[in-house]
């Protein structure tokens, strides 16, 4: 029988010793990092540390002021840290700005954010207390904000690009007799009704517009002509037109 020396017998509780203390140096690396990784973490997130400090408004923006912006940001309370803070939030809120059409929010590093504004075009007015942009959205900006004349344009909800295209189509027909649109209004009985800049109301009716249209061209000069205030034109007929006068008690 081979007899076990000193040495070898006490192999095995050297090796159990090494396996245990492998075991507890691996707990404790795991430990210290996720130590480490939550105390980052809680560091990077506490807004008293890495507060946003600096706004940055870019873009070309007529209507909207920084001073607008910035209190649409600061009503997201709390603001968040550099690394909390959601910039689909503040897209949100900076978008309620009533001429604002569209909006891209960043964060830089370490404490600035730059929110890029696209300001709503107006091409007309609509319904009195709302304007409309070229590609007929409304957006709900205060009329008397927009410095040069504009037409005005009436409908029912949802026939927005139904009247712009409308009116554009009057705006071709009518420009080469020199005739310019001050108003285009469609009633929900599906009536078109028009005023012209010189305040002359003019009746379409419901069919056939651009034909009538062309007839108003052809017909406006000679009714001028007559030299008396003319209050509405109806076109509301086969060939021809009704002509209103206006009450001019020193003619009469």
């Amino acid at each position: 029988m081979t007899e076990m020396t000193a040495e070898q017998s006490e192999m095995p509780s050297s090796c159990a010793w090494t396996h245990w203390g492998g075991l507890a140096f691996l707990v404790v690396v795991l430990v210290a990092v996720f130590w480490g990784i939550s105390s980052t973490l809680s560091w990077m997130t506490d807004g008293q540390r890495m507060p946003l400090s600096q706004l940055v408004v870019e873009g070309q923006h007529k209507h909207v002021s920084s001073t607008e912006v910035r209190d649409a940001v600061l009503g997201l309370a709390p603001l968040g840290s550099f690394m909390t803070q959601d910039v689909n939030a503040v897209q949100h809120a900076v978008e309620q700005l009533p001429w604002v059409k569209q909006v891209s929010v960043r964060k830089q590093w370490p404490d600035l954010l730059k929110v890029f504004i696209t300001e709503f075009k107006p091409a007309a007015i609509w319904n009195d207390n709302a304007l409309v942009d070229p590609e007929a959205e409304v957006f709900p900006a205060n009329v008397s904000d927009v410095q040069k004349p504009m037409v005005k344009l009436y409908g029912p909800e949802g026939t927005e690009k139904e009247v712009m295209d409308a009116w554009l189509d009057a705006e071709n027909i009518l420009k080469p007799y020199g005739i310019e649109v001050a108003s285009l209004a469609l009633n929900t009985r599906r009536s078109w009704k028009m005023v012209t800049a010189k305040g002359t109301r003019i009746e379409l009716g419901r069919v056939d517009r651009a034909n009538r249209l062309h007839r108003l061209g052809d017909l406006l000069g000679d009714i001028e002509a007559k030299g008396r205030p003319i209050e509405y034109i109806d076109l509301r007929y086969d060939t021809g037109a009704a002509v209103g006068w206006k009450h001019n008690p020193e003619q009469e």
